[in-house]
């Protein structure tokens, strides 16, 4: 998998620091009480962790994937070579 360029990097935590200040602006605005808002506040930070938590295993999960992948093949590779070798 290529890398991502700085820009692209960069432009996802504008993006993410765009859109957690809009929210927080928002929450402050809304016309309820400070118990709903707090509420709302606590479920956007749970639901943020359980998005981290959940990005990071599915990328693990890929990455342990890959690698199994690669042992498989290097051990195919192997078996093949020393069965020509044999011959």
């Amino acid at each position: 998998m290529l890398g991502q360029s700085k820009l692209w990097v960069s432009f996802n935590y504008a993006c993410v620091i765009a859109a957690y200040a809009m929210l927080g602006l928002s929450l402050i605005l809304m016309p309820v009480d400070m118990s709903t808002k707090g509420y709302v506040g606590m479920g956007v930070l749970f639901l943020t962790g359980s998005l981290v938590t959940l990005v990071k295993t599915l990328q693990e999960q890929r990455i342990n994937e890959q690698f199994s992948s690669k042992v498989e093949r290097a051990r195919q590779e192997k078996l093949l070579s020393d069965y020509v070798a044999t011959e």
